[in-house]
């Protein structure tokens, strides 16, 4: 899959399992977005089995088959549910779709993994946040921007080691490419899609917890726009957000659809880390003007400036955890409370946010 659009954003990495063949089984289902291709595989190459596929398009399906010569396409979404054999679920539905979706996967016994953005309102959360609380299984959200990212995971690591010392701000930058003609009809309607802080800037949100340390956070200030797109009255082509965490540390966000097409790939993402003795600055995707290669990670502490090169030597450690915590009940891969508190807060930030043109 290619990371030009990033519609089909689907990183490989190196087989890296975790598990023996058949230990753990799951399916995909709901293939409305294509970073379910990004989900399976990390599950896979951390040992997971793919056993079944389903989405209501023949076409959908024909497709993932294609890419996943193993897999079997069900009949319908009640044979996967109910197949004992299955422990986690992993979709890519239409965003108001998410939630309740996942909230039936934990009903039935399994885990559920999903896409970005887990939910679009504040309700569907609080029923997700019971119905985990109740079944004791997990809702994990594909975060795929820290998760997924060589340099994102490698950031974490240095910030652990204490190579910035505290971390006081994070300013994540998430522009992505447009390309109108190719979306969905849903893709425009705000009702399913949630608004852009919802929906994209859920990835800067839980960057922004994650790096910081921060469990909780106060959206002091958020806006939206469409700028530039009136033929979609329903689409926010610009959002940005300002967050206080319950540490101190500060976040400055800011999410759009105005890649230009000169660009060599979807979008030029980037996070600065700004800490005590230090910072760290991720140009994720691309290096403008200098490499189109992506995981460009650059420190600077007392010890002077580096570039250090990270690409297929980091790996993407979170699947592998994620499955260990299925099996095991243990939170490895991310907490329960942390991945809810990130999409609580993008929804904050969303519903507050005052509209400008």
């Amino acid at each position: 899959m290619s990371k030009a659009n990033g519609m089909n954003y689907a990183p490989q990495g190196k087989p890296r399992p975790v598990v023996e063949k058949g230990q753990f089984q799951f399916a995909a289902m709901s293939l409305d977005h294509g970073h379910i291709y990004g989900m399976c595989n990390g599950l896979r190459e951390a040992g997971a089995m793919l056993k079944w596929v389903y989405d209501r398009d023949p076409a959908k399906v024909k497709a993932f088959c294609e890419t996943y010569p193993e897999v079997r396409p069900a009949e319908s979404e009640q044979q996967i549910l109910q197949d004992a054999e299955i422990q986690l679920i992993a979709a890519a539905a239409v965003p108001n779709e998410r939630g309740p979706l996942g909230v039936k996967v934990m009903k039935h016994g399994k885990h559920y993994f999903t896409d970005k953005t887990p939910f679009t309102t504040l309700e569907q959360l609080a029923e997700a946040r019971t119905a985990a609380a109740e079944t004791g299984r997990k809702y994990a959200v594909y975060y795929s921007e820290r998760l997924h990212v060589e340099s994102a995971e490698f950031a974490g690591q240095l910030v652990k080691d204490g190579a910035i010392g505290r971390v006081i701000h994070v300013m994540g930058l998430g522009p992505h490419r447009l390309n109108a003609h190719m979306r969905p009809d849903w893709f425009f309607q705000k009702e399913k899609y949630g608004g852009i802080i919802c929906d994209i800037g859920s990835h800067q949100i839980e960057q922004f917890l994650y790096y910081a340390g921060c469990a909780d956070a106060v959206v002091q200030h958020s806006k939206v726009a469409n700028y530039n797109n009136k033929a979609y009255p329903e689409l926010e082509d610009y959002g940005d957000a300002t967050l206080v965490g319950d540490n101190g540390a500060t976040n400055f966000l800011r999410v759009d659809w105005f890649t230009p097409d000169g660009l060599s790939t979807w979008g030029d993402g980037r996070t600065m880390i700004v800490g005590t003795n230090g910072y760290i600055e991720l140009r994720k995707y691309v290096d403008i003007a200098r490499s189109a290669a992506g995981d460009n990670l650059f420190l600077v502490n007392g010890d002077g400036e580096r570039q250090i090169d990270v690409k297929g030597k980091v790996g993407f450690p979170y699947f592998g955890a994620l499955i260990l915590d299925c099996l095991n009940g243990t939170e490895l891969a991310m907490t329960q409370a942390h991945t809810f508190k990130a999409a609580e807060l993008c929804l904050l930030a969303q519903k507050q946010a005052i509209r400008v043109e």
